[in-house]
């Protein structure tokens, strides 16, 4: 489902960020040739997240980001979280 040989850097404002199983979610609004992108980015599972010192506060909606990931290979706004930098310009607990 995603190409793990691309990455894509996207940068945007949360608009929300969905602690569920079986995987979590960050819906990102994107900026792009003067119209609004939703992409939905997908993450491991809550516990997974919690290990690796995730919160579900741990971003919120509105929170500018930059988030890497790996798109999917159909071209759809989505793809797989990498990596991310948060509000504060702090690097984001990698998944």
């Amino acid at each position: 489902m995603f190409d793990s040989t691309k990455q894509l850097t996207l940068g945007g404002n949360v608009r929300d960020f969905q602690w569920t199983n079986p995987h979590c979610f960050l819906q990102i609004l994107i900026q792009r040739s003067g119209a609004t992108q939703e992409w939905s980015i997908q993450m491991d599972n809550p516990q997974a997240l919690y290990r690796k010192g995730w919160r579900p506060g741990s971003v919120k909606a509105g929170d500018k980001l930059t988030v890497v990931i790996h798109p999917t290979r159909d071209g759809s706004h989505s793809g797989r979280y990498v990596s991310g930098i948060g509000p504060d310009g702090k690097a984001l607990l990698d998944e």
